[in-house]
């Protein structure tokens, strides 16, 4: 599969797309109202942080005990299940007099059932179109998802700073329900990857199988530690500039899209497997300019330079792909998701707990350090590696 128009004429893959594309600015939307909300009440760059990402902190507890469900559900079935969930729990966030307490129980629990869903959903994509579609489609998603998180970070910005955070969770409420119905109404109804009920014992076996292998252990820590480490510097944007945070978010999406389409339509597949490490350290560096606290315009083009790194997922994920049995690919797939989601969360608070003692442009510098000094253990390990195959 070469082009994106043979992609959108693959059956199904529209209404997915379409209902994909709902979530992510129902995600957008929300989290930064939500974020808003809590720094408004609080002041706490920690709490907001965590309101925002803090979802990913479960995912590690479904990836343990849940990821098994990820081939044994039907696949319909559980995508128009999950988004009818987020709706009700996002509309719940916009309570009047909910606790703080209460706010955080609903994140970890939206998260939790997360952890389920990105394994289905992937392993769906590869389903739709083949191992062979993946890559192009899983970019054509990682490029959505830059346009959708403009789109939702820009629209919820001005719901927020127009009207209320309240009335933008209720926006993005409505969003998720649409979502539902679209995948309700345009996938065919097929039956589970993998037969057998879910159960903690197949996810643990599946787990240490997929762990097993060198190769695939190497391409999760690439996959989940660099990225989650900036995205805690992305946490911070609600506390680095209160009333522009959802200008950084955009200039990051931006940035993503780009990264996207440069891995996964103009690069050729030769250069394109170089790439992976040396785009890990792109999305780390440009965060050293925060250290001097810039001003909004070299904030954001910081930001929009730094994000197209993120494009060295795509580089992972096909290598992932590539050394994953069939009958795990959504398991396998659930658990990058699971693994970069929950190391994010954890990335979000590490970085809102230095922000509180410094400030959050020195926790943004520190965590971008981290992120580069992981990318380059992670290629002195490879190099290594590689040097002790050729010399067998």
């Amino acid at each position: 599969m070469r082009s994106y128009r043979e992609l959108f004429r693959t059956p199904e893959f529209t209404p997915f797309f379409l209902a994909a594309s709902a979530q992510t600015v129902a995600q957008t939307m929300g989290g930064l109202a939500l974020g808003t909300l809590v720094y408004r009440a609080t002041g706490s760059p920690l709490l907001s942080a965590v309101s925002m990402f803090g979802s990913s902190l479960v995912q590690v507890l479904g990836a343990t005990f849940l990821l098994s469900a990820a081939d044994r559900l039907p696949p319909r079935a559980a995508l128009t299940a999950l988004p009818l969930f987020f709706a009700a729990a996002t509309a719940a966030l916009a309570l009047p007099g909910l606790p703080v307490w209460g706010l955080f129980a609903i994140v970890l629990a939206k998260g939790l059932a997360e952890s389920v869903g990105g394994g289905v959903r992937w392993g769906l994509l590869n389903e739709i179109l083949s191992k062979d579609g993946y890559l192009l489609g899983r970019s054509v998603f990682n490029m959505m998802s830059g346009l959708m998180q403009i789109a939702g970070y820009a629209t919820g910005g001005a719901l927020v700073a127009l009207l209320s955070p309240r009335l933008s969770l209720l926006a993005a409420a409505g969003l998720y329900g649409t979502a539902a119905v679209v995948v309700r109404l345009g996938l065919t109804r097929r039956p589970p990857r993998t037969t057998g009920r879910p159960s903690v014992a197949a996810t643990w076996r599946a787990n240490a199988l997929l762990w097993s292998a060198p190769p695939r252990r190497q391409v999760y820590l690439a996959l989940w530690i660099p990225n989650g480490l900036v995205v805690g510097c992305e946490s911070l944007y609600v506390s680095y500039a209160p009333d522009s945070a959802g200008t950084l978010f955009a200039c990051a999406a931006l940035g993503m899209l780009a990264g996207d389409v440069l891995v996964g339509r103009v690069l050729p597949p030769a250069l394109r497997s170089r790439l992976g490490f040396p785009l890990l350290l792109l999305l780390a560096g440009p965060y050293a300019v925060f250290l001097l606290h810039p001003a909004l315009p070299v904030a954001a083009g910081a930001v929009t330079l730094a994000s197209v790194g993120f494009g060295a997922s795509l580089v992972q994920q096909e290598r992932l792909v590539a050394l994953t049995p069939d009958g795990l690919t959504g398991h396998a797939l659930g658990l990058h998701s699971a693994g970069m989601l929950t190391t994010q969360g954890v990335a979000a608070a590490l970085a809102g707990s230095v922000a509180q003692l410094t400030s959050p442009a020195a926790a943004m510098t520190v965590m971008a350090g981290a992120s580069a000094g992981v990318t380059l253990l992670l290629m002195g390990t490879a190099r290594r590696e590689e040097m002790s195959v050729g010399g067998r």
